[in-house]
């Protein structure tokens, strides 16, 4: 019922990824979400942040972040982190995710997407048939419409913790 939410894989942050794992797998870009994905909600990037972007630019990796917000807020930061972006998104409709593939010169193969929330986030890397990947939220100050869907989304993982048990998945 609800596995079109789950993701292809979760961990606790960006930094559990395997990122070189996934270039020598073949995979050549990565699409960002940026609020409670790559640092608390509204600000501007960190020096590990714009490190940990170099270090994906120089493994090989094209980056885009793909965000609901306004363009001054995603262009901001796209700008601190030498990154393209896709503003008003409109996620969870993968039409943003295949802009961001188009910018990238990439496809669905060699594409893969992080986030931190299911009903936008995966749900519309999902729909564009892309890897998708949860990250848990960097800090639990959100806006009011975020924390109401964070309460459906924890049902949502009850499920996903329990298909990952009896599939054997980690």
């Amino acid at each position: 019922m609800f596995r079109r939410l789950y993701p292809s894989q979760d961990v606790n942050s960006i930094y559990d990824i395997d990122f070189e794992g996934f270039y020598n797998r073949g995979y050549r870009a990565v699409l960002f979400d940026i609020d409670n994905t790559l640092v608390t909600h509204g600000a501007p990037a960190t020096e590990q942040i714009i490190a940990f972007f170099a270090k994906l630019h120089t493994t090989g990796f094209k980056t885009c972040l793909i965000s609901n917000n306004k363009e001054p807020r995603v262009a901001s930061f796209a700008g601190q982190v030498k990154s393209e972006y896709i503003y008003k998104a409109g996620k969870p409709s993968p039409d943003g995710y295949n802009k961001a593939m188009k910018n990238c010169g990439t496809d669905r193969a060699n594409t893969m997407f992080v986030g931190d929330q299911l009903f936008t986030d995966i749900w519309g890397a999902n729909r564009a048939g892309i890897y998708s990947i949860l990250v848990k939220p960097i800090h639990p100050k959100e806006e009011i419409q975020i924390i109401l869907k964070r309460r459906l989304e924890w049902l949502v993982l009850i499920f996903y913790r329990r298909y990952k048990k009896k599939h054997g998945k980690n």
